[in-house]
């Protein structure tokens, strides 16, 4: 039986892998380069890995508003071919090991998923709109820059003991970012999605198993944890804060903590969800009819549509 560092870099995953990378930037001047001599680059890439030879290279800087600016690093083509063949392997052997109310970055979940999954919660706990529906909302402070390289590693470590070549191959990716010393994954790589939910898993299963916290759901750094007790809730919010701190070396953002109730409104992803609708923010709203004036003509129809966006219960 193969192990997972074989799976990774076979030459059908990587071809697979490339056929995946592309969509969307076989026009893009550096990927042209690299498929034109495609056969010989993968070959190149999995005698590398193979040999214990292949280093990650560096990184190109570059800003994006989303809305707020955000640094983005993005690796050269040949290593993000690697970063897509790992996830290939590695989501779907980790996809089970979440929780299933974790919902960033794996397949059949979502932003759409956790709000349907929120008012599902919202409305078990208001028994009908008879109880008030409690929200401890928070996310944590500069999490992608602040996760701790040799933490995330322990965490690998655990699940591929006896891989050593795996092991060796996910700290060279691990190592080659650093946002402070011994800190930080890249927002451009496609495996930080994957460091990043392995990295809070721990925090799950200790608010799931631990904690109790049955109404529980999580989209990257962003949590949510309903109830009808809201001093239960403040108990909760210093457990995890305990939590982060002594195990993951992580903080929550002081500002972004929040105990609010359902019925007056709560932003959830871009959406405000209250008990008889969940609407799209105006922020949100305003910014994608931006895009699309950017991006093409744009007449009255579409912000008609946009702005009536919502879900009904």
């Amino acid at each position: 039986m193969s192990s997972l560092f074989e799976e990774i870099i076979s030459l059908p995953n990587l071809f697979a892998a490339w056929r995946e990378f592309i969509k969307g930037k076989n026009k893009k001047g550096d990927v042209l380069e690299f498929a034109a001599d495609l056969e010989e680059h993968i070959f190149l890439l999995h005698d590398d890995l193979a040999n214990g030879k292949y280093r990650h290279g560096g990184y190109t800087t570059f800003i994006v508003s989303d809305p707020k600016p955000r640094r983005i690093h993005k690796a050269c083509v040949r290593d993000r071919l690697l970063h897509h063949a790992v996830a290939r392997v590695l989501c779907p052997y980790f996809d089970g090991r979440f929780i299933f109310d974790s919902y960033s970055s794996r397949k059949g979940k979502g932003t759409h998923a956790a709000i349907k999954r929120f008012r599902d919660f919202a409305w078990r706990i208001s028994r009908n709109r008879t109880r008030t529906v409690w929200i401890l909302k928070m996310d944590v402070r500069k999490y992608f820059a602040s996760i701790d390289h040799n933490i995330l590693f322990s965490l690998f470590e655990k699940s591929f003991f006896g891989d050593g070549r795996l092991r060796d191959l996910l700290w060279e990716i691990i190592n080659s970012f650093h946002a402070e010393k011994g800190k930080g994954i890249p927002l451009g790589n496609l495996t930080s999605q994957l460091f990043s939910n392995i990295y809070l898993n721990p925090l799950d299963q200790f608010v799931k198993r631990r904690l109790w916290a049955g109404q529980y759901i999580r989209y990257a750094d962003d949590i949510f944890i309903l109830s009808h007790n809201r001093n239960c809730l403040a108990n909760t919010l210093a457990r995890m804060e305990r939590f982060l701190e002594g195990v993951l070396a992580l903080r929550l953002h002081p500002a972004k903590i929040h105990i609010m109730q359902w019925h007056r409104g709560v932003d959830i992803l871009g959406f405000v969800s209250s008990p008889t609708k969940t609407i799209l923010r105006t922020k949100t709203r305003r910014r994608m009819i931006k895009r699309l004036v950017e991006a093409s003509d744009f007449d009255e129809q579409y912000e008609a549509l946009y702005s009536r966006m919502k879900y009904e219960r």
